[in-house]
C-alpha cells in the first residue's frame, strides 16, 4: 500500500472529490511547493486555522502562548462519529487514568494518538510535516485514513517551540541565497550562537517534561494531562549525515516500563519499517536513544501509561539542501517525506492495535493502585524547610502525583542521607507520598533512591532522585502509608513585642527570601546578615538569616515601617519582629557577625564562547524566579566593565579565551565579584593571582586490556558521567553554605575537582565514598574524592566565587538554587 507516498500527488493533480475541493492543500494555501522553503511559525498557525474553518471534523484548541508571545495550539481531529462525543471520549479517558473501573466494550472507546513537531527550534522539517499531516488527515483524507480515525482520536501540536524555530528561521533566511548551497561549509548550514535549539531562555524543552520550569512546557502539559493519550510521538531531527530513526528503543530502558510498552513500540517499528523498506530508505532503531531519563517527550509518556516515542529525521544543519558526507543530497522535501510516511504509518497501526492499547491503558493504571512498581511504597519527605517543601509540593501536582501531610507517628525506612533503614518519627508538615495511586509509576521513577540502569551506555543523567535535588531529608518505605492533613500547618506570624521594633527579621532558604532581600534594597533599606545562628525565646535563626535593624535605616528611609508592611504583604511572606537587640544564645545584634550587605549590580557574560543553556539557567532564575532584571553583557565588551555600574559577573559554563582571566583582574580588585560556573573555571586554573588548580589524579600504570574491533563504537564506560551525584561537605560557617546544612548533593556530569584553596576557603569538598546515585565509571570515582568543588577566594577588594557544578541545572536542582543565591547576594 502505497497510499502514504501518493496522496499529495493525487491532490496537487486535481484527484479529488467535492469535499476535498473545498480545503486548499499547503502549497495552495501558502503558494509555494511545501519543502521549497522554511514556513514562518504565524503561517502555520493560520493553515491550522484554515483547515479547521472548513472542517467540522477538526477542533482546535489554543493552549497558550511562548514566552515571546507566539500562539501554541493543538488540533483535534478524528471521525464524525467520535468528533460528535469527543467530550465524552476524553472523559471517558480520563476515568481510565485515574484507574476507576469501568467495563471497555471492543470498538467503544478510540485510542488517542499525539503528535508532537518542532521541540527543537532548527529541527524545523517537523512543523512543515504537521501541515502536510493534517490536510492528509482533513477532507483530503484517503479511504484508509478515514477508516483509520473510526479507531483513533489524533491531536497534532505543529510547534512545541515556537521561539526557537523563529530564530532559526530568521537566520537562515538572512543568510541563505538565490538558490540553497549545497555545501556543507556554507554559513547557512552553521547556526550561530545561541541557535534555535533552545526556547527563549535557552532552555531545552525536551529535557522540560517532568520539571515544568518553562511556560511552554507548563501550559502544554496541562492540556496533555486533560487527555492522557494512549500513545505520543515526538518528531526530532538530528545531524544530517544519520538516516532516520524510529522506535523501538534503546537500553538502557526504565524497569518501570512495562512489556507491553515495549511490545507496542517493536509493533510500530516494523510497520514504519515496511514503508521505509519500499523506498529503500535507510533507518535504524534500537541504538542512542534510551528510555531512562525522566523528562523526554517519549520517556514522560511512558511513564503516565502512554507508549511514548521519539522519531529522528537526518536534517540539523541542513537547510533546504545539502549534500551529506554519503555524498547524496538531503533536501527538505525529503526530510517531510520521511516524518509523514512515520507519522501516517503510526496512525495505522495505533487503529489496528486501538482496543488493545485503550485496554493496557487501563489496567497500566489499575496495577497502579494495587501493585505499585519497586521495592518501595511509600515516600516521606521531612518539612526541613516549609518553603521548599511547598515547592516540591507543586511539582507533584502538575504531575498528577497524588500526595498528603503526616500527622504525628513513628515509622521505619531507608534514609537517603546515610543509606541505612532506621526509625523515624514522622511530623505534621512531612510530605508523604503514598505509592498506591495511579501516578504510582512516575512517583517512583522520581523518588527511587537509586535508579535501576541495566545498560550504562545512556543518552542523558543517570540520578534525579526528588530528596537529593531538593536537599531535603527523606526516608523511602517498603510499607504503603498515608498522610493525614491535604496541606501542611502555617505558622503564625509572630506579634510583635514593642511599639518600635529593634529589628525585623526575614528568613533566608527560598527564592522568595532573596526576593524580599532584593525589594528592600531598591526601597533603600540597608539589610544585614547573620554570619552565625542565634535563637531568640523559643524561636531559632540560622546563619543567612536577614535583618533589618530600625534605627540605622529610619532615617534615611521614610515610612520605613510602612514600607517593611507593604513588601511582606505584597510578596505573602512571614517575618518576625522584635524589641531587643538582645539575644537568649549566640551574638547580640551589635556584633559584627552581623554584616550590611552591599546592593549587587549583577552581570550575566553570554555569547559566543558560553553555553547557551548555562546562559539560559541563569538568566531564567533571575528574570523569572527572583524577577528581577540583570545586565547581559558580551564577552568582547568586558575590557569596558565599570566597577560602579557592575559589581557581580556571572560567567555561565563555557570554553573562553585563556587571556579572560588577565582581563578582569583589575575589577576583581577593585571590589568585583566574579561568579564561575563549571567549566569557566578551566580558563583560570594555574593564572596567578588566582589560586584555582586542577587536582592532578596520578594514572594507573596498568595497561588497559585489548579491546575487539566490532566494540571501537562503544564508550569507555570506566570514564563515563553522564550525571551522577555526589555528596560534597560543607563548610557551614561560611556564607556560601548558608542554609544548605552540613552536605549538598552535587549533580556532576564531568570529572574536574580541584586543589583545596590553602588559605583561602575550600566550602565545599568531596570526600572519599562521596559518591550517591546515577552512574560514575571507575576512573571517574577514582577521581572525583579528596578534592574541591566549591572555593570562595578573596582577591584585592573582591572576590572569585567557584561553583564546580551546575547548581542550577535545568532549573530544577532546587537546593543548588540556595547556594546560587548565597554567592550572589550573601558572599563578600
Amino acid at each position: 500500500m502505497k497510499w502514504f507516498l501518493i496522496s499529495l500527488l493525487v491532490i496537487v493533480s486535481g484527484i479529488r472529490n467535492a469535499a476535498d475541493a473545498q480545503v486548499k492543500s499547503p502549497d495552495a494555501f501558502l503558494g509555494y511547493p511545501l519543502g521549497s522553503r522554511f514556513t514562518a511559525t504565524d503561517k502555520v498557525v493560520d493553515y491550522f486555522k484554515y483547515i479547521a474553518d472548513r472542517d467540522k471534523n477538526i477542533q482546535l484548541i489554543s493552549y497558550g502562548k511562548s514566552y515571546e508571545g507566539r500562539e501554541l495550539l493543538v488540533a483535534v481531529i478524528s471521525s464524525k462519529e467520535n468528533m460528535d462525543r469527543l467530550e465524552q471520549i476524553r472523559e471517558n479517558n480520563l476515568s481510565l487514568s485515574r484507574a476507576e473501573r469501568r467495563e471497555l466494550k471492543p470498538g467503544s472507546h478510540p485510542a488517542i494518538l499525539w503528535l508532537s513537531y518542532n521541540v527543537h527550534g532548527n529541527e524545523a522539517s517537523s512543523s512543515e510535516t504537521a501541515m502536510r499531516t493534517l490536510f492528509s488527515l482533513s477532507e483530503g483524507k484517503t479511504k484508509e485514513i478515514g477508516g483509520w480515525l473510526k479507531n483513533t482520536v489524533v491531536i497534532i501540536d505543529p510547534c512545541l517551540n515556537p521561539d526557537g524555530r523563529e530564530r532559526y528561521l530568521n537566520y537562515f533566511n538572512g543568510v541563505s541565497g538565490r538558490k540553497p548551497n549545497l555545501n556543507p561549509m556554507a554559513r547557512e548550514h552553521h547556526e550561530p550562537w545561541p541557535g534555535g535549539r533552545y526556547n527563549h531562555y535557552y532552555f531545552d524543552l525536551n529535557r522540560d517534561w517532568a520539571w515544568q520550569t518553562q511556560l511552554e512546557t507548563q501550559q502544554r502539559l496541562k492540556l496533555y494531562r486533560q487527555w492522557m493519550p494512549e500513545v505520543h510521538v515526538d518528531f526530532h531531527e538530528q545531524n544530517y549525515n544519520e538516516p532516520y530513526y524510529f522506535a523501538p528503543a534503546a537500553e538502557p530502558i526504565h524497569v518501570d516500563v512495562t512489556p507491553w510498552q515495549r511490545a507496542f513500540q517493536i509493533t510500530v517499528g516494523k510497520n514504519n519499517a515496511k514503508y521505509f523498506d519500499e523506498q529503500g530508505w535507510q533507518y535504524f532503531t534500537k541504538e542512542r536513544f534510551d528510555l531512562l531519563y525522566p523528562s523526554y517527550g517519549d520517556t514522560y509518556p511512558l511513564y503516565n501509561g502512554a507508549v511514548g516515542m521519539t522519531y529522528e529525521q537526518g536534517g540539523i544543519g541542513a537547510g533546504l539542501a545539502v549534500i551529506t558526507i554519503d555524498g547524496d543530497t538531503l533536501t527538505l522535501k525529503d526530510r517531510i517525506d520521511h516524518h509523514y510516511t512515520t507519522g501516517l504509518a503510526t496512525l495505522e497501526t495505533v487503529s489496528k492495535n486501538a482496543d488493545k492499547l485503550v485496554a493496557e491503558f487501563k489496567l497500566y493504571f489499575e496495577r497502579s493502585v494495587s501493585s505499585p512498581p519497586g521495592i518501595y511504597k511509600a515516600y516521606v519527605v521531612k518539612a526541613q524547610n516549609l518553603k521548599r517543601i511547598k515547592t516540591l509540593a507543586a511539582l507533584l501536582k502538575k504531575n498528577g502525583i497524588e500526595y498528603a501531610f503526616g500527622g504525628e507517628r513513628n515509622a521505619r525506612g531507608f534514609n537517603y542521607e546515610n543509606k541505612k533503614t532506621e526509625g523515624f518519627k514522622i511530623e505534621r508538615n512531612d510530605l508523604i507520598v503514598n505509592l498506591q495511586q495511579p501516578a504510582a509509576v512516575l512517583a517512583n521513577v522520581l523518588f527511587e533512591p537509586q535508579t535501576e540502569i541495566r545498560d550504562s551506555n545512556t543518552y542523558d543523567i543517570t540520578a534525579w532522585s526528588l530528596p537529593y535535588v531538593y536537599g531535603l531529608k527523606s526516608y523511602a518505605l517498603k510499607e504503603a502509608l498515608k498522610g493525614m492533613y491535604g496541606a501542611p500547618e502555617e505558622r503564625a506570624t509572630p506579634a510583635l513585642l514593642a511599639d518600635k521594633p529593634y529589628a525585623w527579621i526575614f528568613d533566608w532558604g527560598s527564592a522568595e527570601d532573596a526576593r524580599v532581600l532584593l525589594a528592600l534594597q531598591k526601597a533603600g533599606v540597608k539589610v544585614r546578615v547573620a554570619e552565625e545562628g542565634f535563637t531568640i525565646g523559643t524561636r531559632s535563626f540560622s546563619s543567612g538569616t536577614l535583618l533589618v535593624y530600625r534605627a540605622e535605616n529610619e532615617k534615611t528611609v521614610k515610612g520605613l515601617t510602612g514600607k517593611i508592611d507593604g513588601i511582606v504583604k505584597e510578596l505573602k511572606l512571614t517575618n518576625y519582629v522584635v524589641a531587643s537587640g538582645y539575644v537568649d544564645k549566640g551574638k547580640d545584634f551589635g556584633s559584627s557577625v552581623y554584616r550590611v550587605l552591599s546592593v549587587p549590580k549583577i552581570a550575566v557574560l553570554g555569547g559566543y564562547a558560553t553555553s547557551a543553556q548555562g546562559v539560559g539557567e541563569i538568566w531564567h532564575f533571575f528574570e523569572q524566579e527572583l524577577g528581577h532584571q540583570v545586565t547581559m553583557v558580551n564577552i568582547q565588551n568586558l575590557d569596558n566593565l565599570d566597577i560602579n555600574k557592575i559589581n557581580v559577573l556571572i560567567i555561565p559554563d563555557g570554553t573562553y579565551e585563556d587571556d579572560l582571566p588577565l582581563r578582569l583582574e583589575n575589577w576583581v580588585n577593585k571590589g568585583g565579584k566574579l561568579v564561575l560556573f563549571e567549566n569557566a573555571i578551566s580558563g583560570f586554573t594555574g593564572k596567578k593571582p588566582y589560586e584555582i588548580k586542577i587536582k592532578e589524579v596520578i594514572k594507573d600504570p596498568k595497561l588497559k586490556p585489548a579491546r575487539k574491533y566490532g566494540e571501537r563504537n562503544q564508550d569507555d564506560l570506566s570514564n563515563t558521567i553522564p550525571g551522577a551525584i555526589f555528596k560534597v561537605d560543607l563548610d557551614q560557617s561560611h556564607p556560601l553554605a548558608a542554609g544548605l546544612g552540613s552536605y549538598y548533593h552535587a549533580l556532576k556530569t564531568d570529572d574536574k575537582i580541584y586543589e583545596p584553596l590553602g588559605g583561602e576557603w575550600s566550602v565545599g569538598t568531596l570526600k572519599a565514598n562521596s559518591y550517591v546515585a546515577g552512574i560514575a565509571g571507575k576512573s571517574v570515582l577514582k577521581r572525583l574524592n579528596n578534592g574541591m568543588l566549591f572555593g570562595v577566594q578573596k582577591m584585592g577588594k573582591g572576590s572569585v566565587v567557584y561553583l564546580g557544578s551546575d547548581i542550577l541545572f535545568r532549573s530544577f536542582w532546587e537546593n543548588g538554587k540556595q547556594m546560587f543565591m548565597n554567592a550572589v547576594f550573601l558572599v563578600e
